[in-house]
């Protein structure tokens, strides 16, 4: 049987773990490349295995070394985990610039190779050719350095932000509105002042209820300007080497680099992508911005503007008031143990799945460790680390930590969120089916002979749409009504699942106008790399929704996706596109079983063993088309 990690349970076992364990596997990983360079003969799939032994610990390294870093709770074990990220990934960066190596892959002969074998050799000629492995020897070099440079700039940008909470205080009086269990976890001090902390549990409850505008700006003006001004160098710079890295490697901007291995294909396409979503949203999200500010001004009649501090603010107040849905009522259904406990079933029913909880160690006693198990075979082991902690990544993600290798090694990924261990509002709820979403395709796709293709192994601008589609279970009657209860038992209303839905359509085009300015921001600091970051930022934004940022703020310098995601934000909108029109497989109801079984099939399990296209047109029985997002962003009434 093979055995999922087996982790440490002291201090001095985790330091081990983080620097003896992968220094060795990157040792082996050097060994490996010597070998496929040192003239012996090979076939091509002898040569391909190699190269898959290569990749299975580079991959592990990389992934179990990113994770740790974002959320072990020992400020040391953090460190080495970083430094062995950024050895590993220099390590890789090395390894594809490398022009021996790629000689001798080039050179091999491909005719006998199995279609997924192919697949491999032709994409390693691909991402050899993107790591500079043609280039002369000086620009090579320059390449390499350039990226062992932007892995450092990204890991110092994320741990500013990982580092970065900030707080407030205020008068206890000033937190009219707030929910009587928030009120009675922040209670106040002898002077009668209350601290609030830019983490989500504070912030979200904050800005969706508190009355006092001035309270709600404080913490959005806080939170705006996470990790700066530590970030305003580290981003320029980052900003610098990466269109160095571009220059050096012979592409026009490092979206046109980001952009050739995905669905896009090219920074151009991206930049009409941008314009579409702008015409599909402007008008529906002008006339909602109307309503908002007409809204705004019944409790500051001198209002000139809605801003950032406001709009969620205002959409709960809308939603009570025009849609009779009470955010606090709708919060009272979701306890945070009941969400783990519908989400563990709802997702086992749909993927054919049991999850075993299991004690073992792990980084943190928060951590919930659990077997995923099909016909009583173990197919894989998840993390859940749900709650806030001072060090730990801040926001919401799946980490992958293994990858799963047929009859190797299992498929292993933990969930970091940041949720309340109490009541949870709606919109985390859904936050939690999507990033659930991920979990299971890094589990379900962990079945492959090839690590290359192991897990979310997808083109990049697709991997959101498995975790978009799955928020849809969030807003079904029928599945909600299976965990959602207050505390007398009671399920959540079907009637009030559908006021929520209905509400839920009033303000999506101005979320979707938020998005596009986060992808704005995404794109053009890359392909434009502006001298003053701020004031392209605000320049973006304006450029895309009515609802003004805060004065004198800094939000790129907490912008998070800046670093992986890179020029590529647009993935969000482009992934929902494809996820809207997934959901069309599933007319016979969402927990449809025999849909269920196909959409496992055809889309998770492959992993990156085919484009994301064809997985699409495999599961739909055509190619996916934007009709049912542009009925979901502008719904009749009726819907």
């Amino acid at each position: 049987m093979i055995e999922p990690i087996a982790y440490p349970t002291d201090s001095a076992g985790w330091l081990s773990f983080v620097t003896e364990h992968f220094d060795e596997r990157l040792a082996r990983v050097r060994s490996l490349a010597a070998t496929l360079t040192d003239g012996a003969e090979r076939s091509a799939g002898e040569a391909l295995q190699v190269w898959n032994d290569l990749q299975i610990d580079l991959h592990a390294t990389m992934s179990q070394s990113s994770a740790l870093s974002e959320v072990h709770p020992d400020a040391a074990v953090r460190a080495a985990a970083e430094d062995r990220f950024a050895a590993a990934e220099a390590l890789s960066n090395e390894l594809m610039s490398d022009a021996a190596l790629a000689g001798a892959f080039s050179s091999l002969d491909a005719r006998g190779l199995d279609e997924e074998a192919a697949r491999v050799l032709d994409h390693l000629l691909r991402d050899f050719r993107r790591g500079g492995a043609g280039l002369e020897r000086a620009q090579r070099e320059k390449a390499q350095q350039l990226a062992e440079k932007d892995t450092e700039l990204s890991l110092a940008f994320s741990r500013n932000i990982r580092e970065g909470r900030r707080e407030i205080t205020v008068d206890a009086g000033d937190l009219e509105g707030l929910p009587d269990d928030f009120l009675a976890e922040h209670p106040a001090d002898a002077e009668g002042r209350v601290t609030l902390s830019t983490d989500a549990t504070d912030f979200l409850p904050v800005i969706s209820y508190a009355h006092n505008r001035q309270v709600r700006t404080a913490l959005a003006r806080a939170r705006a300007d996470l990790a700066w001004p530590a970030n305003d160098a580290v981003l320029a710079e980052l900003l610098q080497v990466r269109r160095e890295r571009a220059q050096v490697l012979g592409y026009g901007n490092w979206c046109d680099y980001e952009t050739e291995d995905r669905m896009a294909t090219s920074s151009a396409r991206v930049a009409e992508f941008l314009v579409e979503v702008d015409e599909a949203s402007a008008a529906a999200a002008g006339a909602e911005y109307d309503l908002l500010l007409e809204r705004l001004r019944r409790d500051v009649p001198d209002a000139e503007s809605v801003t950032a501090a406001d709009q969620q603010y205002l959409l709960t107040r809308m939603h009570e008031e025009n849609f009779s849905v009470d955010a606090q009522q709708v919060r009272s259904y979701f306890d945070y143990d009941r969400v783990l406990a519908g989400v563990l079933r709802i997702t086992g029913q749909l993927f054919d799945i049991v999850y075993e909880q299991v004690d073992v160690p792990t980084w943190h006693e928060d951590v919930r460790s659990y077997n995923v198990v099909r016909d009583g075979e173990r197919i894989g082991r998840i993390h859940l680390d749900m709650h806030p902690r001072e060090g730990k990544y801040n926001h919401a993600a799946c980490f992958p930590i293994a990858p799963g290798i047929t009859g190797r090694m299992l498929p292993e990924a933990a969930l970091v969120c940041n949720f309340p261990r109490g009541l949870m509002e709606h919109d985390q709820v859904t936050t939690f089916f999507h990033e659930f979403g991920h979990l299971v395709h890094d589990i379900l796709g962990g079945d492959q002979r090839w690590a290359a293709f192991s897990g979310v192994a997808t083109e990049w601008d697709f991997v959101e749409a498995p975790s978009q589609m799955l928020e849809e279970w969030a807003w079904d009657a029928e599945v909600l009504q299976t965990f959602a209860m207050n505390e007398q038992g009671q399920p959540i209303p079907a009637d009030l699942v559908d006021k929520m839905r209905t509400a839920d359509a009033f303000g999506r085009a101005l979320l979707v106008r938020t998005q596009l300015g986060h992808a704005r921001v995404s794109y053009h600091l890359h392909v434009d790399v502006p001298d003053d970051l701020a004031a392209a930022t605000q320049h973006w934004y304006d450029a895309s929704t009515r609802v003004t940022r805060l004065p004198d703020t800094h939000s790129y310098a907490g912008f998070g996706h800046l670093t992986g995601y890179g020029s590529c934000y647009y993935t969000y909108q482009w992934s929902l596109v494809i996820a809207r029109d997934l959901l069309t497989g599933f007319v016979a109801g969402l927990m449809h079983p025999e849909s269920a079984a196909r959409y496992r099939r055809e889309i998770l399990e492959p992993g990156g063993s085919r484009d994301a296209a064809d997985l699409v047109e495999s599961f739909l029985g055509r190619p996916f088309t934007v009709d049912a997002y542009r009925t979901w962003l502008t719904p009749t009434p009726s819907q």
